[in-house]
């Protein structure tokens, strides 16, 4: 566990937000060998082939916050010296301050007494930070990029991939979902509809599925005793 406070609302958004992270890296690795550059002054973070520069990825790039070793704290975008306290982190204030959250009010909020700090853990920090604000925003994808030092800033993209689709989410779920434990799989599938832009209705009143439609087909995802996703059955248009 990273910031306890915090992991429920990446997990509300985990399936949308694993999908969206796939698109991002199936876009980039289509440029093969690659580096990352974050311009903070033209809010740009831009993907470049290696072989080619004239082969790029441009995604606008929204600052939401730095974590760092040294001080063993998180600090949120909107309270950042290059951040923007007007900008889409503040969205993340506005929620807690709505719902008396204090770690998404807080500007600084240090590490769990209990936490390594290391590497590994702030990478799985960023990646929280990265659901929460997907969640909160319904902006996607996130990048979390290592800017020195052990620090890793976590950045909102409005990065050129098409918008998320059932049909899409069908071919990729088997293999994503193979690689990942929802804790609580009915949230996620309708968290997953909700930011997608999807209708979803369940087909009863126990839960026991949902059917999740868009221009592209529809998909009922049926879950077992433990409520986790038992399968997905799907009819999708033509293309």
């Amino acid at each position: 566990m990273t910031f306890p406070a915090l992991q429920p609302l990446a997990d509300r958004a985990a399936l949308f937000t694993a999908l969206r992270q796939d698109a991002l890296t199936a876009a980039a690795d289509a440029l093969g060998e690659h580096r990352w550059d974050a311009d903070l002054t033209a809010g740009t973070l831009t993907f470049t082939a290696n072989d080619d520069p004239s082969r790029r990825l441009v995604a606008r790039a929204h600052l939401i916050a730095t974590i760092a070793p040294g001080p063993r704290s998180l600090l949120w975008a909107w309270a950042h010296p290059q951040g923007d306290p007007q900008g889409v982190a503040g969205q993340l204030h506005a929620y807690g301050t709505q719902h008396g959250l204090t770690d998404l009010t807080t500007a600084e909020v240090p590490f769990p007494a209990d936490a390594s700090g290391d590497e590994e853990w702030i990478a799985r920090a960023a990646h929280v930070v990265g659901g929460v604000a997907v969640e909160l925003t319904g902006r996607s994808p996130y990048y979390s990029a290592p800017v020195g030092g052990g620090t890793r800033a976590v950045f909102l993209l409005d990065a050129p991939l098409p918008p998320l689709t059932v049909a899409d989410a069908v071919i990729a779920l088997p293999r994503i979902l193979s690689g990942m434990a929802l804790p609580d799989a009915r949230t996620s599938v309708w968290d997953l509809a909700r930011l997608a832009g999807w209708t979803l209705t369940w087909t009863d009143d126990a839960f026991s599925g949902a059917t999740v439609t868009d221009a592209s087909g529809s998909a009922v995802f049926r879950f077992d005793e433990q409520a986790r996703i038992a399968g997905i059955e799907s009819t999708l248009a033509a293309r």
